[in-house]
């Protein structure tokens, strides 16, 4: 086995997570920029309508379908007439950073140090229904030296992993072949499934250090592929420093 040129990540529970997410918080947080609420709703109703539209959008997207943030926060606000004196990238920047602020997975940052290091690209391909923008802000914010080429949400382009195009989009941004890409994740019907699929050497990396709040991941699934499977971002670095050695 060869160094990758590049390493590709996702990033919830992958890169970073996010510990008490509370919604009701994130809008909390917006009530001081509605200058129109006709209704007079609360928090607590945004919360529900907005749990209402994505228990919707969720059978769409066990298709394959990622609805955009946008959509669904466009929806409660004009459903009860609500208007902001702030743009709506700044009313999910808002609620998203209220309702959980985020942290990275233990030894992220070195690892990502060690990549740089090693010369090894990275970027990143996240299924998530915030918007590109709100990723890549939150991605800076918590990793402010990383090199990521590019990221990539699944909501901007309408599709999830394990979705071949949005592995190949990915290396059409590369510039590489998918035999010089590894591709990190948590899930294995997305994550695993996908990349091997699309010809990336996938990296199932499940830290069970760090509580997951959505129920058991991987319930029934099995990665049937060559994969790397780690805990610790260390067993990585350690697997590309021997590598490393032996291209030497």
């Amino acid at each position: 086995m060869r160094l990758p040129e590049m390493i590709l990540f996702d990033y919830g529970h992958t890169l970073a997570y996010e510990p008490q997410f509370d919604l009701i918080k994130g809008y909390e947080a917006l009530m001081p920029h509605i200058v129109k609420n006709p209704d007079k709703v609360t928090a607590q109703t945004l919360k529900l309508m907005g749990d209402e539209i994505f228990a919707r959008q969720r059978d769409v997207m066990r298709t394959g379908y990622e609805p955009h943030g946008h959509q669904g926060n466009r929806a409660v606000f004009d459903y009860f007439g609500i208007e902001l004196d702030v743009d709506m990238a700044e009313a999910e920047r808002i609620i998203w950073d209220n309702t959980a602020v985020g942290e990275e997975m233990p030894h992220t940052t070195e690892m990502l140090a060690y990549l740089k290091e090693l010369g090894i690209r990275t970027g990143v391909i996240s299924n998530i229904g915030w918007s590109g923008k709100a990723l890549t802000d939150r991605l800076n914010r918590l990793f402010p030296e990383n090199e990521f080429e590019f990221i990539l949400a699944s909501s901007e382009y309408g599709i999830r992993k394990p979705d071949r195009m949005l592995f190949d989009i990915a290396l059409r941004k590369a510039g590489l072949t998918a035999d010089k890409c590894w591709f990190c994740g948590d899930n294995i019907a997305a994550d695993i499934r996908g990349a091997y699929a699309a010809g990336i050497y996938p990296v199932l990396y499940l830290d069970k250090t760090v509580e997951y709040p959505f129920g058991e991941r991987n319930v029934g699934v099995t990665a049937d592929c060559d994969h790397l499977y780690i805990e610790d971002w260390r067993e990585m670095t350690d697997a590309l420093s021997q590598i490393a050695l032996i291209v030497e």
